[in-house]
């Protein structure tokens, strides 16, 4: 018995040995056997990891976006229109080969003795039977017929067009019709999703999906055209001959652009197409449905995109706004209002403006006669608003005409030597292209190599071209000692702000006075 006892308490006290060194090994964590990742290790006293990089939200799945695409396509199918247009008055065959009109938007080529057709697309406004296209789809022909998706056919009436902005509004007599949903476009955002929904190739109510690839894109140097919009939608969702004023529409079922062109050397899709902004096209249907046509508001007064030293000149951060060249007549109400040829103008109404197509929407579609704040930056960041009330604009710009007549000499001169330019006093011949009080100094010299390279241009003897610099810093300069006076004082790698004025030919040759601001970053 007592063998068996002494074998029991050794037995307890191996057990209690074995529960003490299990306790020790927790406490310590040496590895234990499992899974084969290493643990983390966690460092009290380190600081928590920050990133700068914007959250990523975790992306839908495919059959979810398809999902989407199809009830998009099924909502908006019955408010989407295809126009069939023709005229028969008889054509001339168009010299040099087809149009532009013909090679994007699917008109066929002029011929004689035929009648004129041709073909787009449009959507709903109103259950009334309003609907919105492109100007060029209706604009010259005598017949225009609409088919609605449920295949019923419609002679429709034209209500205005504004071929500025390439917007119409044609009229069906029909009721309860289905309409569209408008979108704000000032909320679409590069690479959000669309479709381009409409009736290319004769195909009636096709869609194709793309994103959204860039906005406030300019159509003019694309297609040659003379349309002022300058704001336009480039999306990658196909857009063909007749696509041209169906809906642009976001994943929400909401109009967003009307699809208007394509860039393309063969006439169809090869990659990208572009789309008017639905904000814009809203006002300007709006207008055409109340009045028939587009009133637009003005400031009056010649403007230039900003370079990088107007941006220092003013002290703004950024490289953005509107540079305020000069006044289109003595009338301008930003003139009146106390704005100055210089001015960077940066906000419409609280609106930050970032180049001239926004500032001509957010200035040209208020009414005329109605007060806006508008926004400026001036040399040393001096900031300053103004209360300005706008003007009716003008239907034709308004220039000056000047007698035409060639300089006698372009001997070079040793004045402007800090801007990298010769000039010459004003003589009687360059005066009477300008003004009669017009005084200054005649660019006749730019170093390719100086800092005035594309800021100012020397006398062309072709063009009759001539640059008259008028002030320096505000300082008035009429001949080359008063310009190398101006200049003295200017430091080197500093920014000096001309007031110049341009002789120039317009575009059918005529010459006309173009007053400007030049800023230059001197030798």
């Amino acid at each position: 018995m007592s063998r068996t006892r002494a074998w029991m308490k050794v037995a307890s006290f191996g057990g209690l040995a074995v529960v003490l060194g299990a306790a020790l090994l927790s406490l310590a964590d040496l590895p234990r056997s499992g899974l084969a990742q290493q643990r983390p290790t966690v460092l009290s006293s380190a600081p928590a990891l920050e990133t700068s990089a914007a959250p990523v939200r975790p992306a839908q799945p495919v059959v979810d976006l398809g999902n989407s695409f199809v009830e998009v396509a099924a909502a908006v199918k019955p408010a989407v229109v295809y126009i069939q247009a023709e005229t028969r008055a008889q054509e001339r065959d168009t010299p040099g080969g087809e149009s532009p009109f013909e090679r994007f938007f699917g008109f066929p080529p002029n011929e004689q003795q035929r009648p004129r057709m041709g073909s787009g697309s449009g959507f709903i406004l109103s259950a009334d039977g309003y609907i919105m296209t492109n100007n060029h789809v209706v604009e010259g022909f005598d017949r225009l017929d609409v088919t609605l998706p449920d295949k019923r056919q419609f002679k429709a009436r034209v209500i205005g067009t504004d071929p500025n902005t390439d917007v119409a509004v044609i009229k069906i007599d029909a009721t309860g019709l289905t309409a569209v949903s408008l979108g704000d476009s000032d909320d679409l955002q590069v690479g959000e999703w669309v479709l381009a929904i409409g009736n290319p190739l004769g195909l009636q109510f096709t869609v194709t999906a793309g994103i959204v690839s860039a906005r406030g894109r300019p159509l003019n140097d694309l297609l040659g055209s003379e349309w002022s919009i300058a704001d336009f939608i480039q999306t990658d969702a196909a857009i063909n001959p007749g696509n041209s004023g169906g809906p642009l529409v976001n994943v929400n079922g909401q109009v967003v652009g009307i699809n208007s062109a394509i860039a393309s050397r063969t006439g169809t899709y090869v990659g990208y197409g572009f789309a008017i902004p639905m904000n814009l096209a809203r006002t300007i249907g709006d207008q055409l449905i109340r009045d028939g046509k587009v009133t637009r508001a003005a400031l009056q007064v010649q403007i230039r995109p900003v370079t990088p030293e107007d941006a220092e000149y003013v002290g703004l951060e950024e490289i953005r706004g509107v540079v305020l060249q000069g006044f289109s007549n003595d009338d301008s109400p930003a003139k009146a209002a106390g704005m100055l040829p210089g001015d960077v103008i940066i906000e419409v109404d609280g609106r930050l403006v970032d180049y001239i197509a926004q500032l001509q929407q957010l200035v040209g579609f208020r009414r005329p006669g109605e007060r806006v704040p508008i926004t400026v930056m001036r040399a040393g960041g001096e900031r300053k608003t103004f209360n300005v009330r706008l003007a009716e604009a003008a239907t034709t710009p308004d220039q000056t005409r000047v007698a035409s007549a060639r300089p006698e000499h372009e001997d070079a001169s040793t004045a402007g030597q800090k801007l990298g330019i010769a000039v010459e006093p004003l003589n009687d011949r360059w005066a009477a292209r300008f003004t009669d009080d017009a005084t200054g100094v005649v660019v006749t010299d730019v170093d390719p190599d100086g800092p005035s390279r594309g800021r100012l241009f020397p006398v062309d003897q072709a063009s009759g071209m001539l640059t008259l610099i008028t002030h320096v810093e505000g300082t008035r300069v009429k001949t080359p000692a008063d310009l190398n006076e101006a200049l003295k004082s200017v430091r080197a790698g500093s920014v000096v702000s001309l007031r110049v004025v341009r002789a120039a030919p317009d575009q059918t040759g005529r010459l006309v006075t173009l007053p400007g601001v030049v800023r230059v970053r001197v030798n």
